[in-house]
């Protein structure tokens, strides 16, 4: 059973509280989880090479299920020294407020987000904007405390997997306790082309609003 929270003043989206729970390796082994994410997409192995494989993973998940927690608890997203928080969820990314007041990085998509042709999977597209958009609305209004309304994707080329990508995000204008952010990414490589563009609503939560 996992521990109750405390309720944030924000609400149910509680902020996570920093952690060095998982020690020097933890790093190491949420990007291990990643590698294998990313083999398990494209491997073509032996069936004895995948049967070993298996029983590998049969003994990890009995050494890690004594130990079973909840997000309060877990250092997978409290790790602000690690990228992403030490989470796994999200697409991996780099991202800083820059000087003119917008958000802008770069994301790489492995293998495991792949759809098929070489192109990322929609739905992974998806994941990225949610995250980036509702990182820039955060970093630039200064409120944590905020959930998605909507989010509209505009999917213009093929978006490739294994290529570092340029992310350019911002505040379209706010309305009260709405939020409108918009984004773009582009391929550097392919003379800056546009790739994929969304807009999102954010709203800001009202105190204990769930």
């Amino acid at each position: 059973m996992g521990m109750v929270h405390e309720q944030h003043s924000g609400g149910g989206f509680n902020i996570p509280e920093p952690t060095t729970r998982g020690g020097p390796d933890f790093g190491r082994f949420v990007a291990g989880i990643r590698e294998l994410q990313n083999r398990a997409r494209t491997i073509d192995a032996p069936d004895g090479v995948v049967s070993e494989a298996a029983e590998l993973l049969d003994k990890l998940n009995a050494l890690l299920d004594p130990y079973d927690g909840d997000e309060w608890t877990t250092p997978s997203g409290r790790r602000f020294d690690l990228p992403q928080r030490g989470g796994i969820l999200g697409v991996p990314t780099d991202l800083a407020r820059t000087e003119d007041g917008r958000v802008g990085g770069t994301v790489r998509f492995g293998r495991f987000y792949l759809g098929r042709n070489g192109a990322v999977h929609g739905g992974a597209l998806g994941l990225l904007f949610d995250s980036v958009m509702g990182f820039t609305a955060a970093v630039l209004t200064g409120r944590m405390h905020q959930r998605t309304a909507y989010l509209h994707v505009d999917y213009r080329k093929i978006v490739p997997v294994d290529r570092t990508l340029r992310v350019d995000a911002g505040i379209s204008s706010e309305e009260g306790r709405k939020i409108f952010v918009e984004a773009r990414l582009y391929d550097d490589e392919d003379g800056g082309a546009l790739l994929t563009e969304a807009n999102a609503l954010f709203v800001k939560l009202k105190p204990g609003q769930p």
